[in-house]
């Protein structure tokens, strides 16, 4: 393993056990707490159900529950685990009134190839310069780390995975997202 590399995982790990109280710190900064309003954004990206579209934001998602994934990097062992386990439940979410949108700091290009590859349905969105990443706490330069963020219908965060372990995250997701909506509805 390259010393880069080694490096890297020693750094998602301290950003993972950095914690203040009410706050949980992350190399990209402080990642939002449940309850906040969450930054919006207007990114680029790629989406073969909409391949016409070439820009997104979270104001375009008001009305749904949104699982937005922040990951370090397309055709990696990890992350194409985790656009899997999200597409493979993609219907599921749909059906919750909810959306999947990934984002890293890849080219659209690179977006385009890796949703063609894994035949995903939902975007992934292009931050290369980590402005967004930067906004959720989610960048350590020149990646995008391994956070998650259910944000509901009205721009709030909901819940927030920090450090994911890409297997069976989006299952965790999905489970989580229906249980808030099994407790807002009673």
């Amino acid at each position: 393993m390259r010393r880069r590399d080694l490096l890297n995982r020693a750094a998602l790990l301290l950003a993972a056990l950095t914690i203040q109280p009410g706050k949980t710190r992350a190399l990209g900064g402080v990642v939002l707490n449940s309850g906040e309003a969450v930054p919006d954004f207007v990114l680029p990206g790629s989406s073969q159900s909409e391949p016409d579209r070439n820009e997104w934001s979270l104001t375009g998602f008001k009305g749904r529950w949104l699982a937005l994934y922040f990951y370090p990097r397309d055709f990696t062992g990890g992350c194409t685990l985790e656009a899997r386990g999200f597409e493979a439940l993609h219907d599921e979410y749909q059906a919750a009134n909810a959306e999947i949108v990934g984002i890293s700091a890849d080219s659209v290009d690179d977006h385009e190839s890796f949703c063609a590859s894994e035949d995903l349905s939902f975007p992934l969105l292009s931050d290369p310069d980590g402005t967004v990443s930067k906004a959720y706490g989610s960048w350590m330069a020149p990646y995008s780390l391994r956070h998650t963020f259910l944000i509901d219908p009205d721009g709030v965060l909901r819940e927030r995975w920090v450090a994911v372990r890409p297997t069976g995250h989006a299952r965790e997701v999905l489970d989580s997202l229906v249980n808030l909506q099994n407790k807002t509805a009673v």
